[in-house]
This record gives structure tokens, sequence and C-alpha cells, in this order.
């Protein structure tokens, strides 16, 4: 066992107060900071406290870091990453692909000879990207495509003149394809018309805030319009957005994003959990490369009835353990609530973990070594420990990432 430092990004997007907050570093920060990373990830991997990269550990004893199931299953490599993020202004408008258009994406770049760096390069690696995201704060985002009856109520709240044709488009055929027909209108329309088209939505919308206020049905899709608009007058985003789920989520709840899921998380803390991979498709709210025909190959137009993961209770024993179940092999997530004065808990690990505590403190102990976390702090348990303890100070929350797979041992108290 050994504590990671993270690596901190510091995209525009995110907060210069969240994260430095959280984990009690100084507050504001001189930059925004969007995302703290705990992995071995090759855009940047987590220094050990014995000062070397996750990944040069890793790399150097592949079996006993990540166990020979997971060596051989991910190619001697950890197939996850975790990180803290925290987004102040919208991320892009994106989706990522499944592990076999990854593959042919990213093979297809290579036989046309675009670096692999190059800016108009949607693939940079072989992977796929699925994600799960759970709130520690309130957290709003755009996960996935709105059933589409839905979506002309909204249109019909907003009645925007510019809008009808599309609603009519999607009154006449509400299913996947008259998502893609219309979706693909957006993406595709010159931007001089998109001009005249945002700003209609966006009269529309004020108007609908004058009448509802901020309690009407549709009153964050017509806020999140509004401040979309603001920042990206001639983004054809702002009008995808219209046709996603706008989800609110409370603390500890989380939404899942597979493969061809459109989505832009929009402001909140969170801890999210990925695939190791750097592949992105944008279809928007960016000034970085958008491949709109890439986008479209990979884009799952089904409509999304509910994007949100609800926690389970963990069958693995561990008192207050919540699992978030996908049906990913390359991560599992759980969250750990342990009480002040509850006593310790000790379990057999099942492969390499990742804990970060997010909320009091706890004291990690293995084969005598004990770390304290607190919020914000992490430390990387390799497959070879047979065994881990967990203690509350004063109550503390630990959020638990393993590869995806059987769970094995029983713990005890």
């Amino acid at each position: 066992m050994v504590a990671l430092s993270p690596v901190v990004q510091a995209y525009a997007w995110g907060s210069r107060t969240a994260l430095p907050e959280l984990c009690g570093t100084h507050s504001p920060a001189p930059h925004p900071v969007a995302e703290h990373w705990f992995g071995a990830h090759d855009s940047g991997s987590s220094l050990c406290a014995d000062g070397r990269g996750l990944d040069a550990r890793i790399a150097a004893d592949p079996e006993g870091e990540l166990g020979a199931r997971v060596a051989a299953q991910h190619g001697g490599g950890l197939p996850f990453l975790v990180k803290l993020l925290s987004a102040e202004q919208a991320l892009s408008l994106q989706a990522h692909p499944s592990p076999e258009r990854a593959r042919e994406g990213f093979a297809a770049e290579d036989a046309r000879g675009i670096a692999l760096h190059a800016p108009d390069r949607n693939y940079r690696d072989t992977n796929h990207k699925p994600e799960i995201l759970v709130a520690l704060t309130e957290f709003h985002a755009l996960v996935g495509f709105r059933p589409v009856a839905r979506t002309v109520e909204l249109l019909d709240a907003l009645d925007v003149p510019a809008l009808r044709p599309y609603r009519e488009m999607l009154d006449g055929q509400p299913d996947a394809e008259g998502l893609r027909a219309v979706f693909t209108t957006f993406v595709t329309m010159p931007h001089t018309a998109l001009a005249t088209v945002v700003a209609d939505l966006v009269a529309g919308a004020v108007d609908y805030l004058t009448v509802e206020g901020v309690a009407g049905r549709w009153s964050h899709e017509a806020t999140t319009v509004v401040e979309l608009a603001e920042r990206y007058p001639t983004d054809p985003g702002v009008l995808g957005a219209l046709l996603l789920n706008r989800v609110v989520l409370l603390p500890g709840e989380a939404v899942y994003l597979g493969p061809g899921q459109l989505h832009a998380y929009l402001r909140g803390v969170g801890v999210e959990v990925m695939a190791n991979s750097d592949n992105v498709l944008r279809g928007g709210l960016t000034p970085k490369h958008v491949d709109v025909p890439e986008l479209m190959r990979v884009l799952a137009f089904d409509p999304l009835l509910d994007p949100t993961v609800r926690p389970v209770r963990a069958d693995r024993g561990i008192p207050g353990e919540m699992d978030y179940p996908t049906p990913e092999p390359d991560f599992a997530l759980s969250r750990i609530e342990l009480p002040a004065a509850s006593g310790p808990v000790g379990y057999p690990t099942d492969g390499p973990e990742v804990l970060l505590c997010t909320s009091g403190l706890v004291r990690v102990t293995e084969n005598g070594t004990t770390e304290t976390l607190g919020p914000g702090h992490a430390v990387w348990v390799p497959a070879s420990t047979p065994e881990v303890e967990l203690e509350a100070v004063d109550g503390a929350t630990v959020f638990r990432t393993r590869v995806g797979g059987p769970a094995t041992g029983t713990p005890h108290r």
C-alpha cells in the first residue's frame, strides 16, 4: 500500500475553490482546478509516496501490482482512472466509442498518417471510455437523449417558431431515427442560420422563465439554454442540448455513460471513474476539434429513459458499503460509509484498488503500515496485499475502485 499524489488538471471549466476547499489546500487557487487524477494514465500518472510514478511501479511488477488475472486481461496496465472532478462551467458535448469502434478508428487515423497528438485526431488509443460519476455536491449534467415525447413537450413549452419544423419531425418519427435526423440537422446547420435559431431559442427560454420562474417544469432546461448560448451563441451544441436529459444529482447519486451516450457535465463536484482512454468525440460547446461524421458513427440515438445509477447494498459483508453497478469489466465502484466510533473493518482484497477519502478521516492499515486519509487523499492497494483494514476517526466516506469481475473473500470485524 502506498499513498498517491494526484495529477492536477487546470482546465478552464474548473473551479478555483471547490477542490482546494475539499482537499484543504489554498483557496482560491491561482487558476481553475478541474480534476485530480488518481491512477496510471498515459496522459498523467499519480506519484507514489516512494517517489515512483504509479505507472512505473506497475510496469516493474505487473503481476504483483495488478494480479495475474488483471495483468493478463488488460495488457499489464491499470484499466481504470479515478478522478475528483469540479465543473464550474459546462464541459464540451461529447461521446465515447465502443471498444470495436475505438480499434477501427485508431487504425484508420494511423493509416491516414494523422499524428497521435494532432489536434484533429479523434482516437489516441484503442480503448473505450465508459465512465461513472457520483455526485459529492448537487451536480448538473446533460446525459443521453431524452425520450422523444418529453422533448416534444419541451419544445411546445418554449414555443420557438424557428424550432417548429424540428418539433414536427420528432412528433412524426418519435424514435431513434427521428432523433438522428434532427440532431444531424442541428450539427450541420450553417453558422449564420444557427445564430438566428439560437437567438430565437434564447428569447423563448427567457419568456418561459419570465412566466414560470425557477420552479417551472422546464426551468432547468430553459436556464441551461440561456447559459450555454451566452458562451456559445453560434454553437450547434446549444440546440443539441435540447434533446438530452437534463439531470440534477444529489450527493451520492450517480450517472453511468456507456458507449455512444452524448453528454455534458454542467456544474458540480463528483467522483468519476472511467476506463483508461483519451478517446473523445465532441459535438459542440467547445473550440476544440469536432468531427461530425465520426461523431455520428459513434452516437447511440436510442432514448435513455433513466440515466441515473442507484447505489445498492454490497454483498461482500463490509458494513456501510454500497455498490454502483455498471456492466463494465474495467472498473467497479463502491462507496463505504464509516460511522464514528464504529471500530475497524477488515476485508481481503481481490485485485488492485484505489481508496479515495471524500469526507472525514480514515485510517487505512495493511500489514502493520497505516496511512491516515483526509478528504481528497487516496492510497494505492496492490493486488499482492492480502488484507486491508479501515477505521474512521470521526466518521468518513471512502470510495473504493477495483477492476470489474467477481469478488472473493469475506470481510471481518
